[in-house]
C-alpha cells in the first residue's frame, strides 16, 4: 500500500471530520444522517492517518509529492 495522500489533503480531511464530529455531538446534525456523516468522518481520519485513500488508487489520483 503506497501513500497517495499529500499533507494538504490529509489536513482538509481531518478538519472536515472535526467539524462533522462537533456538529454531531452538539446536536446540530442528528439521526441517520448524523450517524452516516460520523462514519464518513471516521473514515476520513483513518485514511488520513495511514496516508492512503482506497478510492484514489483505481482512479490513479495521487496528491503526495513522492
Amino acid at each position: 500500500m503506497t501513500k497517495n495522500m499529500g499533507t494538504a489533503d490529509k489536513a482538509i480531511r481531518i478538519v472536515v471530520a472535526l467539524i462533522v464530529a462537533v456538529l454531531f455531538f452538539t446536536g446540530v446534525i442528528e439521526g441517520t444522517l448524523g450517524i452516516v456523516l460520523l462514519v464518513f468522518a471516521g473514515v476520513f481520519v483513518f485514511t488520513s492517518a495511514i496516508s492512503f485513500c482506497p478510492l484514489y488508487a483505481p482512479l490513479g489520483i495521487k496528491t503526495c509529492k513522492n
